[in-house]
């Protein structure tokens, strides 16, 4: 097993993840097996209880593990699918110690951070790399780990110290330190400024550890002189010093590391049996980055949520429509609105917040309504369903935006105005949306329904159904503790609305659709979280085409694009994926 460790300093939110999940895409795509390990020095057992404004998304997987978005980068970079234990934490490492102690496992020790929560890092990230997350079920041969945080944070010194002392364990041959650091340009000068990564690389030294690679963060490229004196002053050659500037996708990223000779250095400093050339992997990344840049067509997408305000939020929503915007060969223009912006609260109290949100809902060629939590901005986002549902504008509702598109048909077509989800009004009347038999408030963590479900398909006619290839059934992905009423059912799709997909015992509604509509889709599940590169998300896809007018073309070739409207990376790549 070879070991990567990637490191930050100066700054957090630097990039660390998508370097990370790059430099594994560059291995995979040289035909090694590739693992992920994230680890968030925070005591939080897992990101499930973080606002979203604290960490952006929470990133669910198969197993119902809540994690940390980069996990999601690692997912969509190298189409694997990896498990809560690939997400390490301050707290699960403290709290698998204690349960040790408290069985009595240290046979009456003083339990200590140094050997024990450090041992303890090392055997779960041993234990960890060997887990197989590719289709074939193959031991990976290769660890990515990515410590989040900056260099000197209190939180992570367990963590440097654990790798302190894995990397003789290990031995030099099979691990690796990649410390991504920043090269700020101020402004009133214009140069490009190196002494935070000097001090930065010092202090990661001074911890034990030396980076074998510099990466290199900036607004715009790095000057020769500047990859010179980082060579100097943090004593490694200037091969070592690899510069990645800010770009227009982050496709971008793995073909500037492997124009800087990365898969060369790899080769040799762990003994890897592969070429050094790119492989044909590779450049498909790389056309696929030079087609996102040249894309001309736009297609304008408003998502209508309540944490608009830091699009972290909603990265796999946006990475979703991204995919499926690419594989049509179009431009994504994602309006963030902020769903309060269109009560008419807002009305009275900022009448020019108000116009300008409703101004951009009325540009949207799609309207998307993501999951979310909490009753603010409910009221905002049913009345862009009913704009969506009235004009016949495509509309994807995802989790919360399925529900509440279930109360907005309620309340506007069946006429029941007290209509509501007990989440929002515990004692409404008509609760078309009520809380899960299983779910118990009380704790908030892991008490939802969580991870990998089948739902069923009960109509042939169904868009959706289509849209994933005629299946029977499909797997995705949950994160809700509500659902619609089945008592209800029947009212709805007497007036139009269908629950055309169930779960395994016919209980649950997954999927609805709404007749005479190109296309008013609600789903149950998050989709977005399966959506990869090359193999787009088909609700965001069906969105995506919708709103380009090529949905029912698509449909008629029985679900195939046309040479003009596809990419030749789907064509050629997985053609039987899409």
């Amino acid at each position: 097993m070879k070991y990567i460790l990637v490191t930050g300093g100066v700054i957090s939110g630097i990039g660390k993840g998508i370097i990370a999940s790059s430099i594994g895409t560059i291995l995979k795509s040289c035909g090694l097996r590739v693992t992920a390990i994230k680890i968030d020095p925070y005591i939080n057992i897992d990101a499930g209880t973080f606002s979203p404004y604290e960490h952006g998304e929470v990133f669910v997987l198969d197993d119902g593990g809540e994690v940390d978005l980069d996990l999601g980068n690692y997912e969509r970079f190298l189409d694997i699918s990896v498990y809560k234990d690939n997400n390490i934490t301050t707290g699960k490492i403290y709290q698998h110690v204690i349960n040790k102690e408290r069985r009595g496992d240290y046979l009456g020790k003083t339990v200590q951070v140094v050997p024990h929560i450090t041992d303890a890092i090392q055997e779960w990230v041993m234990n960890q790399a060997t887990v197989p997350v590719d289709k074939d079920k193959e031991e990976p041969q290769i660890c990515v780990i990515e410590l989040g945080g900056t260099i000197g944070d209190i939180e992570g010194m367990a963590f440097i110290e654990a790798f302190r002392q894995f990397q003789f364990k290990a031995k030099k041959e099979n691990f690796c330190n990649i410390h991504v650091s920043l090269v700020p340009q101020p402004t009133a000068t214009g140069e490009q400024k190196t002494k935070p990564t000097q001090n930065s690389v010092r202090a990661l030294r001074g911890l034990g550890l030396s980076p074998d690679l510099i990466v290199c963060r900036s607004t715009k490229p790095i000057e020769m002189a500047v990859k010179e004196k980082i060579s100097m002053f943090c004593h490694v050659e200037p091969e070592q010093v690899i510069f990645i500037h800010d770009v227009s996708s982050t496709y971008r990223v793995p073909v500037l590391l492997e124009e800087q000779g990365i898969i060369k250095y790899f080769k040799h400093r762990l003994d890897l049996p592969i070429d050094d050339q790119p492989s044909a992997q590779l450049l498909k990344w790389k056309r696929m980055a030079d087609r996102y840049e040249r894309l001309m067509q736009t297609c304008s997408i408003a998502l209508v949520g309540k944490y608009t305000k830091l699009s972290d939020c909603y990265t796999s929503v946006f990475k979703a429509l991204e995919h499926s915007a690419l594989s049509i060969n179009h431009k994504l223009n994602l309006m963030y609105i902020d769903s309060a912006e269109l009560e008419l609260s807002t009305k009275t109290e900022d009448p020019v917040k108000y116009h300008k949100a409703w101004e951009m809902l009325c540009k949207a060629q799609g309207i998307l309504v993501p999951g979310g939590f909490g009753i603010r901005g409910t009221e905002g986002k049913i009345n862009a369903i009913t704009w969506a549902r009235e004009r016949k504008i495509p509309f994807l509702g995802v989790c919360l935006g399925m529900q509440l598109a279930v109360v907005e048909f309620a309340r506007n077509s069946l006429n029941w105005k007290d209509a509501n989800s007990t989440e929002f009004n515990p004692n409404t009347k008509t609760p078309v949306v009520i809380d899960m038999p299983e779910h118990h408030p009380g704790d908030m963590g892991g008490t939802m329904r969580l991870g990998k479900r089948k739902t069923v398909f009960n109509s042939d006619a169904s868009i959706l159904k289509k849209l994933y290839g005629n299946p029977d059934c499909v797997e995705e992905r949950h994160r809700h503790r509500y659902e619609v009423n089945p008592e209800f059912t029947h009212q709805f799709e007497e007036k139009g609305l269908k629950f055309v997909g169930h779960d395994t015992e016919g209980q649950r509604m997954e999927v609805i659709e709404l007749q005479d509509h190109p296309y008013f889709i609600g789903v149950q599940f998050h989709p977005e979280f399966s959506s990869r590169p090359m193999k787009p998300s088909p609700p965001y896809l069906g969105l995506m085409l919708a709103a380009s007018a090529k949905l029912s073309s698509y449909l008629q070739t029985g679900c195939k694009l046309s040479p003009r409207d596809s990419y030749s990376e789907l064509s050629e790549g997985s053609a039987s994926d899409s």
